[in-house]
């Protein structure tokens, strides 16, 4: 093998290598003033030129068979998950949901969280964690995911140490979990977009830090710990524990499947 390809081949050159057009594309799309969900629907097959121009295999993680199913699974458990957390935190009487800004906020929302999930699940679950774990093995893959997910959601509005830990601990293990148990995107991205529409689009609550516009509408008040504070509900242990069960749920299911990878160190030689 040429030195070319040998460096090609080391994971953080990959992750470069995938990652740098896509944040190319969107500063572009920017720039452009393009809708956010037109931009990132350019995304995944940005992803896909990558693998096949530098992995020159096919993107089975984004293979149509089965999409729909996949889809549809994540996008039940995520909506379910958040209705179970904001169903919690009314029964514990830090919130409190109202009549909100009506039907049309479902679009609009929607839209959002859709963009979102394809964007952040591509990069995160498609390349950052599938790359290192390719070298290093799934759980260090998933630790390392995990915590770079909460660390860029700290600048949100909002954000704290409190938040960073919350998002680490509830979307960066659960979306992994997703990806793990099927070795594709498909239910990671419906269960992402599931959880910020049903969170914003439709009960109106601030996702991670943002505006919150949905068919209702949602407040919170008592203890940041357990409402989340200006953050939104994502900050709440409530959120996490919800979320880290069923996280933990889908892990054991992909663990018994042997879809986990040892790192490289513990491999058998061929």
């Amino acid at each position: 093998m040429s030195f070319g390809r040998r460096l090609v081949a080391f994971p953080l050159v990959r992750i470069v290598l995938a990652a740098a057009p896509i944040v190319a594309w969107l500063i572009v799309a920017q720039r452009l003033h393009l809708p956010m969900l037109a931009a990132a629907a350019v995304v995944p097959a940005l992803y896909v030129a990558y693998v096949r121009l530098v992995e020159r295999r096919a993107a089975d993680e984004l293979g149509l068979d089965g999409a729909a199913g996949e889809l549809a699974r994540g996008f039940a458990v995520g909506a379910a998950l958040f209705t179970v957390t904001i169903g919690i935190l009314v029964l514990c009487g830090v919130a409190t949901v109202e009549r909100g800004d009506g039907w049309r906020a479902l679009a609009a929302g929607l839209g959002l969280a859709v963009a979102a999930a394809l964007l952040e699940e591509t990069l995160m679950r498609a390349i950052f964690f599938r790359l290192v774990e390719a070298s290093l093995g799934s759980w260090i893959a998933l630790a390392a995911s995990a915590a770079l997910f909460g660390l860029l959601h700290i600048f949100n509005p909002g954000a704290d140490a409190v938040s960073t830990i919350a998002i680490a601990l509830e979307a960066g293990v659960i979306l992994a979990a997703a990806y793990l148990l099927t070795r594709r995107l498909w239910m990671a991205i419906g269960l992402h977009a599931a959880w910020n529409f049903t969170e914003g689009g439709v009960f109106g609550a601030s996702v991670s830090g943002g505006p919150a516009h949905g068919l209702l509408r949602s407040s919170f008040h008592g203890a940041r710990l357990l409402s989340g504070g200006s953050f939104g509900p994502e900050a709440s242990v409530v959120a996490v524990l919800v979320c880290l069960v069923a996280g933990v749920a889908l892990l054991l299911r992909a663990h018994a499947r042997g879809n986990f990878r040892a790192p490289f160190w513990s491999r058998s030689a061929p």
